[in-house]
């Protein structure tokens, strides 16, 4: 029964334990499906099945038909064409990123689009090159074909090496789109949840460093060959530092020069965005600008400056991938798969919350693993979502995937008609171009601070994961990362926390007694809380906090009795005491007896309970004992294990958990375990952790139930520190009020409680 008193609640029931509360209570038979049930469920086929299959294969078939045609078409076009000219931009400047030439950009900004609109879930991400795979692919490329290296390169070989370089870019998109398709299928969508926020964050500052690095030679135009290894970023830094006075000025200058417009205007647009209709696209003004100028100041032959150069019209013909480079790039693949879904669907996810609608991870994985496929197969490289490229499409209106076509549809225009006018811009401004975009990752440095606020494992992982990936390498670096962050779940769950519970204000709330002062605790009880996971690697941390809380090792207090036991025996056998009813009188001068004497060689049976029948009287071990014969002293009789916040508790964690207990019961501590969640009670059986010490009634629903129970089964009501009184017509409800039955910080304060 509850009855509420203004902002009060008064509850009068039972003190329940497990099994009192399931006699009382009839808990319904539930059907668990076993493991062969889902796995029939799974592949069982029906007309409803296959078409919820299809739907979920091929989203377009649900939003396509719903499209409000008048209403959003022309958002759409709107934003698909800034869309697309960023994308063009991005495709060209990422390219060099991988160290192909810049026109294989075009295709990975143009075959993965087309692709998830057909399969993708997310209606505002826009899919192309990402500067972070771009890297990553990059790094393997550099790995399979190095540059020359007595650096004299000729026209004819740069192009045999770029053809090499183009072939592994393609191999390695299409493993990791393999790898992002069959992870899809499996319905390993959940895998993203092992990157955190902090190690993907961590991971792009890293890779937004690397970009920075690996664009200096083009800002600088020096001869700097790829060092795709640990440590690969300062040998780059090197190798650009002893060849600095090489440096073109020209491209230094107008590297300066772009990247200072570029940040000027970006931040123009962030500071303004409520009020400008759409960003200003400062990187097709500046692109357009630079190609301008380039074209009619003749940079390439006055100042010597690296171009875009000739840009191939229409499309290659789809190759298949180098076997021999599937077969060493299987890391790389592997890594580009996953951070590239992870960084796709962390977007998508943003922008679904944001709109309102759902978004598959499963689907994404198959939309992007067909896309890298494609993609891979037509020698374009791997492709993501890019965070400013995204904003664009959404920022400025972008409702659906149309604008994505739209954004295709830009293009393709440039690479079948109007790339040649793209050959006169300078490779350094498609560098600053890269760099301009990277404002966003580079902002992250701020979140150290944040997280070291927090949640200093968090920012641990941070800072980890930046400088494993920074030095090592992504591909390694991002290995590394994921292994540390799994380390700090072990260490968290391996060194739980663990606390001494008490009564908070008289009622039936527990909390740790350190935190409070208005706290009361029943006499002889310790209430003790672990609030994680109990397993095979913190069952012994568990049980080391256990025994410092009650004060005592239950184990060596059960060994020291035994102990006392045999002496007493040998002593009264010999004479040397006697039984009074005042208790035990020595008759004889004290002799002392090793321990070694006493047991034996059967340590053994001191573990066992003890044994008093023999005796002619029962010894109460805190008083005195005779001479030569001590015990440590135990100051409780009960022990209530909290275990609400014990999610699991794995069989070699059972097996020492049972150990501990019987210590304690043969010590005449009671022990009692409360709040276990559904289901605990059946797995101790299943696994026949009961027995005559161990028994099913020492469970309770609640600490206090637990309490209440103490409270009543040790008399306390009836000492004269107490007063029991039975309601009339109830049987089981009773007022009981406590004068000193429960301990307090600020002295002795009755307490009433209902139950």
């Amino acid at each position: 029964m509850v009855e509420l008193v203004g902002n009060h609640y008064i509850v009068a029931r039972a003190v329940y334990s497990e099994n009192s509360f399931n006699e009382e209570h009839v808990k319904l038979h539930r059907y668990h499906k076993t493991f062969w049930n889902h796995l029939k469920l799974y592949f069982r086929c029906s007309p409803q099945r296959v078409k919820k299959i299809a739907l979920g294969l091929f989203p377009i078939v649900s939003w396509l038909p719903a499209y409000r045609f008048r209403e959003w078409i022309l958002s759409d076009i709107v934003s698909g064409i800034n869309t697309g000219l960023v994308a063009v931009l991005q495709g060209l400047a990422f390219a060099l990123l991988v160290n192909v030439p810049p026109g294989y950009g075009l295709y990975a900004a143009f075959f993965p689009v087309l692709v998830y609109f057909i399969f993708g879930t997310s209606r505002h991400i826009s899919v192309g090159p990402f500067p972070v795979l771009s890297l990553m692919v990059g790094g393997a490329v550099v790995r399979l074909v190095p540059d020359e290296s007595d650096g004299n390169v000729t026209s004819l070989n740069m192009s045999a090496i770029n053809e090499e370089r183009v072939m592994v870019a393609a191999s390695v998109t299409f493993l990791s789109g393999v790898f992002q398709l069959l992870l899809g299928i499996v319905q390993f969508g959940f895998i993203v949840i092992y990157l955190s926020h902090s190690l993907i964050s961590g991971f792009t500052t890293a890779a937004a460093i690397h970009v920075v690095v690996s664009q200096l030679k083009f800002m600088l135009q020096l001869p700097v060959p790829g060092f795709n290894k640990p440590f690969g970023i300062i040998y780059t830094l090197e190798s650009i530092f002893s060849q600095i006075t090489k440096t073109n000025i020209a491209d230094l200058v107008t590297s300066l020069i772009v990247l200072l417009i570029v940040f000027v205007v970006k931040e123009v647009n962030d500071r303004y965005k409520a009020k400008l209709p759409t960003p200003i696209p400062i990187e097709l003004l500046v692109t357009v600008l630079a190609a301008l100028i380039s074209y009619f100041v003749n940079f390439e032959e006055k100042f010597n400056v690296a171009v875009v150069g000739t840009l191939e019209e229409g499309f290659q013909a789809p190759v298949a991938p180098n076997i021999s480079v599937l077969q060493k790039c299987i890391g790389d693949s592997i890594s580009i798969a996953i951070v590239g879904f992870a960084v796709a669907f962390s977007v998508a996810k943003v922008y679904s919350i944001k709109h309102d609608y759902p978004v598959d991870s499963n689907q994404e994985l198959i939309a992007f693993g067909l896309g890298n496929i494609v993609g891979g197969s037509f020698k374009g490289f791997a492709s993501s979502t890019s965070l400013s490229r995204s904003g664009v499409q959404e920022s400025s209106g972008g409702k659906t995937q149309i604008a994505g076509i739209i954004s295709a549809v830009i293009v393709l225009t440039v690479i079948l008609a109007i790339g040649f006018l793209l050959e006169p811009l300078q490779k350094s401004v498609l560098a600053s171009l890269a760099l301009g975009n990277l404002k966003g990752m580079l902002m992250q440095f701020k979140e150290v601070g944040v997280l070291w606020r927090k949640d200093k494992y968090d920012c641990v992982i941070w800072v980890v994961t930046f400088l494993a990936a920074v030095f090592l390498g992504l591909d390694i670096g991002l290995a590394t990362a994921v292994a540390f962050q799994l380390l700090t779940v072990v260490i968290r769950s391996q060194i739980p926390s663990c606390t001494v519970l008490a009564n908070v204000g008289r009622s039936n709330i527990y909390r740790n007694r350190k935190d409070y002062t208005d706290i009361y605790e029943p006499e002889g009880v310790k209430i003790f809380r672990c609030s994680s996971p109990i397993f095979f690697a913190n069952i012994e941390y568990f049980r080391e906090k256990l025994i410092t809380a009650v004060g005592f090792n239950p184990l060596r207090v059960l060994r020291k009795r035994n102990k006392a036991l045999r002496k007493i025996r040998k002593m009264l056998k010999k004479g040397e005491l006697q039984v009074t009813p005042k208790g035990l009188i020595c008759l004889a001068n004290h002799t002392h007896e090793s321990d070694e004497e006493l047991d034996n060689n059967r340590i053994e049976e001191l573990d066992q309970p003890t044994n008093m029948t023999d005796l002619s009287i029962l010894i109460n071990w805190g008083t005195d004992l005779p001479p030569g014969i001590t015990v440590p002293q135990v100051n409780i009789h009960s022990i209530i294990l909290d275990f609400s916040a014990v999610s699991f508790l794995d069989f070699s964690a059972m097996r020492v958990l049972q150990k501990t207990l019987k210590e304690f019961v043969r010590i005449n501590i009671d022990v009692y375990i409360a709040g276990a969640h559904e289901g605990f009670l059946d797995k101790l059986e299943r696994c026949a952790f009961f027995d005559e010490e161990i028994k099913p009634s020492m469970f309770f629903l609640t600490v206090h139930d637990a309490v209440l129970h103490i409270l009543l089964k040790k008399d306390i009501a009836c000492s004269p520190k107490s007063k029991l009184a039975e309601e009339k017509g109830s049987s089981k409800d009773y007022i009981i009020t406590f004068s000193n039955g429960l301990r307090s910080r600020e002295g002795t304060i009755p307490t009433e409680t209902k139950f």
